[in-house]
């Protein structure tokens, strides 16, 4: 019996990234949206009672499937260290520097205890073209058309974009009833998309923080 050997492309089902729209290998489509967080610890109890309400009543609007996604990564707060204890020794002030090596020494013992993780919210939303049967019945074959068939490539184009145009009003859907809740939502571009992809096929231990991020 022959070897069969795969590539790892075999295993990835996307197809390509196009126009801030993944393409899988079954032809569906993905669009993902990222979301801002909401402190519902710090909400008083009618707020959280209408937050539930209301992402009760969003869910039960939906006529179709999505996903909620949540990238989580220990943060590797060492190179923040470093190069707070480097503006350290840039301070002419005494005092200044006292307070940059405890504010050091506090970042350090609490990542000993502690790991600081960092979360990003996504939402999947799909849409799953439906396979149009009349161009191969046996109605078409039999009655003419008049119109110039379109080349495979301008087929390919059209329903692109109407299968596009599709998602997009079910990504509205989505945005319009987080929005309601308290939840910011924003639509991931193509340059985005093959990013989050990356580091999802190639999961790295630790994301490393700038100066500001803390």
């Amino acid at each position: 019996m022959p070897f069969i050997s795969n590539t790892t492309q075999d295993f990835i089902p996307i197809k390509e990234i196009r126009e801030g729209v993944v393409i899988l290998k079954d032809n569906s489509l993905r669009a993902v949206l990222i979301a801002s967080s909401l402190n519902f610890a710090l909400k008083s109890a009618d707020e959280r009672t209408a937050i539930l309400f209301q992402y009760q009543n969003f869910l039960n609007s939906l006529d179709f499937h999505i996903q909620f996604f949540i990238e989580s990564k220990r943060l590797d707060i060492r190179p923040y260290i470093a190069a707070i204890e480097e503006r350290g020794k840039e301070q002419t002030n005494e005092l200044i520097k006292v307070q940059v090596r405890e504010y050091v020494d506090f970042i350090k013992n609490l990542t000993e205890v502690t790991n600081i993780m960092t979360k990003s919210f996504f939402i999947v939303v799909p849409y799953a073209p439906v396979i149009d049967l009349s161009q191969n019945s046996w109605l078409a074959k039999i009655i003419p058309t008049k119109k110039k068939p379109k080349s495979p490539s301008d087929q390919t184009a059209d329903l692109f974009r109407e299968h596009k145009i599709q998602l997009e009003q079910r990504v509205s859907v989505v945005h319009d009833g987080l929005n309601r809740i308290g939840v910011r939502t924003s639509l991931l571009g193509t340059e985005e998309l093959v990013e989050l992809y990356f580091k999802i096929f190639n999961p790295g231990e630790t994301s490393t923080p700038t100066v500001n991020q803390l």
